[in-house]
Order: structure tokens, then C-alpha cells, then sequence
């Protein structure tokens, strides 16, 4: 049997030892670079690729989506090694990786994940040969009848399954590099370039959404780092098992230590009273966007499809392109992104970020299909409140001129349990130190999963096939309820609150609460450089929008 390749990349001195410790003596065959572009790493021909980045840094980290877009490395396995907690391998995760695990590694640990990317490459592998052989079939059947006939036969490809599961903004702009082609006239096929193994169908799409779920579970799970409730907890007894064992030596230091940690701990407690009481009062209030973008071109002002034939299959040449025309009944190319919004006005008026209102505001990677002759709308706007069991359909109220805000109006009343959020726009309502508490929903609907648990993950992903009936599916069930975290503001300045409350994508629009329960901003960026650091958009930003 041939070794499997791995190629470690741009990897440090301290992780390429721990990295080579954990793998060395089971038939890996390793492989060390550094600074390759995508086609170079291609041309090592590794099936698993271990690299180092800083997720927090999204610039650094552009090849794991290069080479994501490459449909002859569909089945080319990313492991990222990060040097933060929970929320770094949570961007790493958004960013396309296979898998993210902090430094430094577990051996044992790392060992059996890696074997378990390789597990899982081994399906889509025989998936790929059972795509080529089907291929080869039909070539060879049309050679035969034309042999026979003495015609050459036009026939299209249709093998390929037509729906691509966008789970994320970030996840579908890593899984479909898109790329539409200049146009010389109006009538000129737009090309998407398409990750083949996107579009082998429901099962592959299922294994996918389960694999990716299981991972922002294993992110979610892990945060009981420094500073949290129950290392507080350790700590307090390891002073205290000292402190009789040592007698009088050293004592006084030790009781020093204990106060200090008990008061962190009291503190800690008092603030996560307050945040109960937050989330008991407007939990419900806080509920999930699902905004479904859709394109048209701009001179002719007609909807972009995919180009399919009667059967509604889309045209797919052997290089995995899609024609996209702006004629015929394809299905329209769509992307699927989540946010968060909260309830501010009794008409229905939800609070939420531009970019989520308009995901192609300020996005540079939207911005590629908009220089190229096409523009971007939303085809349609839904809430999904906390104990709701269906969405309710919002349309576009106003956006800010002056900051990342936007709000929505909701189409038909509010639930009767929904309560609005009390705003405070003072500039005195933030203080620097001060805790606050962050209400949202990061990850979009792999968190909600995540949470959910395995069984209920498994028969979502059975039983839905594209992203809208995955949310109806966890609304029916009242599964979509928000995450709450804690933490205290760095900095105010004059357009931003900097706080350290964790979030990640998904959770921009979320309401930033202060101590005494009320909003004080909208959470709508990560402060990249600055680990552990986001920010939020005064809330007295929205006043002219509420008007």
C-alpha cells in the first residue's frame, strides 16, 4: 500500500516538531515547504495538507480558499494549527478548513484526527472514480452508437446534481470560487466555476453538512479556558489544598491568592446573573436572519440562472463549468447568508448590520461577480424567532448613511412573546471595563446543530436538501434559539465599542447589552491583529433610523 502524503506548510520550528511527533511511525509519507501557491502545492500531489495560519487575519489565509476552488483538488484534506482557543478555530473552521486544533497539539489527539480526515477522504475519492467511470460509460456508449450510425451525437452531461448547499456567507464564498467571465454582449454565457464535489449530490452534501456541524460542535465545547466560572472553580481549590498542606509556609501569599480568586469568581458570578437575566427578558426577542441574495444583469436587468435542461439538471461541462444566462427556467444562483436582528419598534422594525441587510455592501468577494456585469439584490428576508415554529417574512425599512446598520420590517405581527429592547444611547452608557453581555447567533445554523445535538443533525441532514428547508426543519422543531456570551469592554471611541464578549460569523447584528440590561451597541465586526477582540456600533447610531 502507498504511503499517504502529507505536506507540512509554512509551518514554525515549534510545530513542525510537535507536528511531526504526533504523526511520525504510521506510514505517512511527510513532506516540509513553505511560501507554494496553490498550483505548486498541487504539483506535490499531497492528500493531506497541515498548515499554520492566524484565522483572526483573514487576509493571510486567501490559499485554503484557493485551493478549495480547485475542482482537481476536491479531495485534498486542510488541517489548520492555531495558536488561540474556541474562537480562532471557529474563523479557521468559516475560513474552509477540514479541521482546526490549537497548539499546542495533543499527540494522541491530533494522531487520530488526522487519520479521521483520511477516513473521511476515502468516500469522496470513490465517489470521484464512480463520476469518471460513469463518464468513460457514456463516452464509450456514444462512440458505439456512432460507429453504428455513422452520426456524431450531441448529448449534455447531466450526471452532476444541480443543488449546492451554502451553509454560511463564509463557508459558500470557500466552497465556489466564482468567476464570471467578461461579457461582450448581453447574450454571452456567464460562467460559475464550481467545486465539482459540490455538486455530486444529497449524499455528499448530507456527509458535508454533518462533518462540519460536528466541528463547530467540538468549537462550542471547548471553553472552559482561563478566566471561566469553573477554572476559577479548580483554581480556588488547588489555593485552598496548599494552604493546608504548606501550614504556615508561605501562608499569607496564599491566602492573598485565594481573596484575589474568590472576588474574580463572585464577580464573574454577579455578571452572570445579570446576563440570565438579560437572556430571560429578551431572548426571545433576539431572532435569526436568513437572507437569500440573488443577481441580475445590470443592462438587461433580467434574473442570472443556472443554465438546466428539462429536467431542471444544470448544464455541466467536464470541467465542472456551469453556464449561467440570464434566459430559460433554471433555478436562480442564489447564496444563502445568516445574521442576527432584535426587535427595537412595535411596528415590527427589527435592528441589524448593513451587511447583513445587503451582504454585497462592502464585500469584496460579492464585489468580483458585481464588476463583472452583475447585480446583486435580496430575494427575500426571514426571521426566526425563538419558540416560533415557522419564519416570518421581513422586507428591507432603512439603512444608515452613517454607520453599519440597517433595519427590517417585519411583514406580519410580532409572536406574542416578544418584547422590545430597551436602547440606550448615551455616550455615558459605555464604560470602559464595564462587563457586557452579547446575544446572537455565531456559526448561523451549524451552531444551531451544533447545540442541537447528533441525532437531531442527522435527520435535518436527511431530510433537507438545500439551506431553507434546514431552517424551516429547526423552527418546526424550536431549535433556533441564540448564544450568549460575556465579557467586558476594552475601548470607547467615538464610532465603536472594542469588547471580548466571543463571537464569530453569524453573529453580527446581535445586541451588545450593558450591566444594567440594556443595548448599547450592535456587534458587527472582529478586530483583526487583536485576538479575543470585537466591535460593536454605538446604538445611538440607529436613532436616525428609528425616526
Amino acid at each position: 500500500m502507498t504511503a499517504r502524503r502529507i505536506l507540512l506548510l509554512n509551518l514554525g520550528i515549534e510545530s513542525i516538531q510537535e507536528v511531526k511527533q504526533a504523526v511520525s511511525g504510521q506510514g505517512y509519507e511527510i513532506t516540509e515547504d513553505r511560501g507554494l501557491s496553490a498550483d505548486e502545492i498541487l504539483a506535490l500531489q499531497p492528500e493531506l495538507v497541515i498548515t499554520e495560519a492566524t484565522p483572526s487575519n483573514l487576509s493571510c489565509c486567501d490559499l485554503i480558499s484557493q485551493i478549495k476552488a480547485i475542482p482537481e483538488a476536491r479531495t485534498l484534506k486542510i488541517v489548520m494549527v492555531v495558536h488561540g482557543g474556541a474562537l480562532e478555530r471557529a474563523r479557521g473552521l468559516d475560513l474552509g478548513a477540514d479541521d482546526v486544533i490549537s497548539f499546542p497539539v495533543e499527540p494522541l489527539e491530533f494522531a487520530a484526527k488526522i487519520r479521521t480526515q483520511f477516513r473521511e477522504r476515502q468516500p469522496e475519492i470513490e465517489l470521484e472514480a464512480k463520476l469518471k467511470a460513469a463518464l468513460q460509460k457514456e463516452h464509450l456508449a456514444e462512440m458505439a452508437v456512432e460507429a453504428l450510425s455513422g452520426e456524431k451525437i450531441a448529448k449534455p452531461r447531466f450526471w452532476l446534481i444541480p443543488v449546492i448547499l451554502v451553509l454560511s456567507a463564509a463557508a459558500a464564498l470557500a466552497a465556489l470560487a466564482t468567476v464570471i467571465s467578461n461579457r461582450h454582449s448581453r447574450t454571452d454565457t456567464l460562467q460559475l466555476k464550481a467545486e465539482v464535489a459540490r455538486l455530486s449530490g444529497g449524499l455528499l452534501q448530507e456527509g458535508e453538512l454533518l462533518r462540519r456541524v460536528a466541528q463547530a460542535r467540538d468549537s462550542l465545547n471547548s471553553g472552559n479556558g482561563p478566566g471561566t466560572p469553573q477554572s476559577l472553580k479548580g483554581q480556588t481549590e488547588e489555593i485552598r489544598k496548599k494552604i493546608a498542606a504548606d501550614g504556615d509556609a508561605d501562608s499569607e501569599s496564599l491566602k492573598k491568592q485565594l481573596r484575589e480568586t474568590q472576588n474574580r469568581l463572585n464577580r464573574l458570578e454577579s455578571e452572570s446573573r445579570v446576563a440570565e437575566t438579560i437572556v430571560h427578558t429578551y431572548g426571545s426577542s433576539v431572532c435569526l436572519l436568513h437572507v437569500v441574495v440573488e443577481f441580475r444583469d445590470k443592462d438587461s436587468r433580467q434574473v442570472i440562472r443556472i443554465a438546466a435542461d428539462a429536467q431542471g439538471k444544470p448544464l455541466v461541462d467536464e470541467k465542472g463549468m456551469v453556464s449561467l444566462r440570464t434566459e430559460g427556467t433554471g433555478a436562480p444562483l442564489q447564496f444563502d447568508f445568516f445574521g442576527t436582528g432584535f426587535l427595537v419598534a412595535s411596528d415590527g422594525r427589527l435592528l441589524t448590520n448593513h451587511h447583513v441587510a445587503e451582504p454585497w455592501w462592502s464585500d469584496e468577494k460579492l464585489k468580483e461577480l458585481t464588476d463583472r456585469g452583475a447585480e446583486a439584490f435580496a430575494a427575500s428576508y426571514t426571521a426566526y424567532f425563538p419558540g416560533v415554529s415557522q419564519g416570518i417574512v421581513a422586507k428591507l425599512d432603512r439603512t444608515s448613511q452613517n454607520a453599519d446598520l440597517a433595519t427590517l420590517k417585519l411583514q406580519t405581527p410580532t409572536p406574542p412573546h416578544v418584547t422590545l429592547l430597551a436602547l440606550d444611547d448615551r455616550g455615558e452608557a459605555s464604560v470602559t471595563g464595564d462587563p457586557v453581555v452579547l446575544i446572537g447567533y455565531p456559526m448561523g445554523i451549524e451552531g444551531i446543530l451544533a447545540r442541537a445535538g447528533g441525532d437531531i443533525t442527522r435527520k435535518v441532514a436527511e431530510n433537507a436538501h438545500d439551506v431553507t428547508q434546514i431552517v424551516s426543519q429547526l423552527a418546526a422543531q424550536h431549535l433556533i434559539r441564540p448564544t450568549t456570551t460575556q465579557g467586558h469592554i476594552g475601548d470607547v471611541l467615538k464610532d465603536k465599542i472594542v469588547y471580548d464578549a466571543a463571537t464569530t460569523v453569524g453573529g453580527s447584528g446581535g445586541p451588545l447589552f450593558n450591566h444594567d440590561g440594556k443595548v448599547i451597541g450592535v456587534n458587527s465586526a472582529i478586530l483583526i491583529g487583536f485576538g479575543g477582540s470585537n466591535l460593536a456600533v454605538p446604538v445611538r447610531y440607529a436613532d436616525e433610523l428609528l425616526k
